[in-house]
């Protein structure tokens, strides 16, 4: 009875809502089709479309987070966090998706890999490394927390739902779907997901844009008004934006970073060759930049009739209820849903591959399966993957039941561990890609551990709170400790000492 009141009380957002849900679940039965192993789970067949991967990637990269918790934080926080998402971050996304790909495709391609940790450990050399960075790539759960908690307040609002009733239904289905079709569902989804989410964005964003119709002077005067410090380039008033090391250098090292994901970095994979690569990253690139341009809304609210005491990850939903309604609200509203679950199941599909591919037939493959052919590993470890799946969807809703304060941050602080490790093995992998591994397995699991704990040690108890920051210095930590080893090896090699 309950659900048939909230349906009769809105029936247009709930028509299109399940309609949503039936499209999707038929591109997932789409992709279960083409799933039978571990490998067309976790990469498909290394020959799908760039125009799919583009969009998907796209989809992946601009989650929960771009369309409600960070417009949000630039509410709170004003044109410093606008700056430090927008521009900083932005750039340094772009710029390592170009610098990255195509030389992590190339490597992939020569040693069969098929997950993140997988291509470190073959491109060192070192199972150790492979087996550090499984175990590592599980604090992307953290991100996965804050999808789900996105999602749960975003439907709590445009459905009517309870918190837990709303987190029991994207858990089941997303979790639902990734466990019956893979990857090849990951990419049916997220391209319906993206369509819709640029033709959301380019709507929510062109709304507000009238208000620069006196200039950027006046619009800054107005958020000038509430505030002066959040129409400042550095926030002054807060921990998190009050200089530009954390606005600019900390977004760029960190937007790159970030990229270093598996579910991110990883769709190189999923293509043939370096021109598809190239094809994919335009289309990404392009859509990024569209749905970027959500930050706005923290801006539009900050300049309008609003109420300025709003919660950071209400914002959006503030903004969409009083400036849409009818059938583009419940459009929009929809969207919001399909933004955050684009993203989860991309996460879910690396997740659930590495946990079986890299730790499943890792530490099992000379014991309890030393005995099966290749066809039956693979079978076995998909299996793996979807009883993994499930393990980790029961973890993540039991914690997104009750989510920690700044849910954003949460998110972040886990996530940017795992980045802030992976930064030093991907990047000088994919820059000495045709000189073997250069940097010894001992130095380069020394980098990423140091990195690693850096951030971690630096949030916990060094009292930076912003994990931007503290992820940046475990970037640059792992760099330095890679360069000295450079440093080392031309200091001592043959060539470089003089003949007597």
């Amino acid at each position: 009875m309950h659900y048939i009141d909230l349906i009769r009380d809105q029936p247009l957002v709930w028509g299109l809502f399940i309609f949503y849900l039936v499209g999707t679940s038929y591109l997932a039965w789409l992709g279960h089709k083409k799933t039978t192993n571990i490998k067309n789970f976790a990469i498909g067949d290394g020959n799908m479309n760039p125009l799919v991967v583009g969009l998907t990637l796209a989809a992946s990269i601009a989650s929960t987070a771009t369309f409600v918790i960070n417009p949000g934080l630039v509410y709170a926080f004003g044109v410093s966090a606008f700056l430090h998402y927008g521009l900083a971050v932005g750039l340094g996304v772009c710029t390592a998706l170009v610098l990255l790909s195509v030389g992590f495709r190339r490597v992939g391609a020569r040693s069969g890999a098929l997950t993140l940790p997988q291509w470190i450990g073959q491109r060192y050399e070192s199972k150790a490394l492979t087996l550090f960075f499984a175990m590592a790539s599980l604090l992307s759960l953290t991100f996965v927390v804050l999808i789900l908690g996105g999602v749960s307040i975003v439907m709590q609002k445009v459905l009517g739902l309870g918190n837990s009733e709303a987190l029991v239904i994207v858990t089941v289905f997303v979790f639902g779907y990734i466990f019956v079709g893979g990857t090849y569902a990951h990419a049916y989804t997220n391209t319906m997901q993206a369509a819709i989410m640029i033709v959301v964005a380019l709507i929510i964003v062109g709304s507000g844009l009238d208000a620069f119709s006196d200039g950027l002077g006046p619009f800054l005067d107005r958020i000038r008004n509430v505030d002066p410090n959040l129409a400042m380039a550095t926030n002054a008033s807060n921990e998190f934006f009050d200089s530009a090391f954390k606005v600019y250098v900390a977004g760029f090292v960190v937007g790159f970073a970030v990229v270093c994901q598996p579910h991110i970095l990883s769709k190189a994979l999923y293509v043939k060759d370096d021109k598809a690569v190239k094809r994919y990253l335009g289309v990404t690139i392009v859509v990024t930049l569209i749905f970027t341009g959500l930050l706005l809304v923290g801006l539009y609210v900050r300049a309008g009739s609003f109420p300025q005491d709003l919660k950071y990850d209400s914002v959006m939903a503030v903004y969409i209820a009083d400036t849409f309604s009818g059938p583009l609200l419940a459009f929009i509203s929809v969207a919001l849903v399909a933004a955050g679950m684009s993203t989860l199941d991309g996460i879910l599909v690396a997740l659930s591959s590495i946990a079986a591919n890299d730790l499943f037939l890792g530490l099992t493959e000379n014991t309890l399966l030393k005995d099966k052919s290749e066809d039956e590993k693979a079978h076995l470890a998909h299996r793996a993957s979807q009883i993994i799946l499930v393990v980790m969807g029961a973890i993540a809703f039991t914690i997104a039941l009750n989510p920690p304060e700044l849910l954003g941050f949460f998110g972040q602080l886990g996530v940017y561990g795992l980045v802030a490790a992976s930064t030093a093995p991907v990047l000088f992998g994919v820059l000495m890609n045709n000189t073997g591994p250069q940097v010894p397995k001992g130095w380069m699991f020394f980098a990423s551990a140091t990195a690693m704990v850096l951030h971690f040690f630096l949030y916990i108890w060094g009292d930076i709170k912003n994990p931007a920051v503290t992820a940046t210095y475990g970037v640059f930590a792992s760099i330095a400790i890679v360069l000295l080893q450079r440093t080392i090896y031309w200091l001592t090699s043959a060539q470089h000492v003089p003949r007597l």
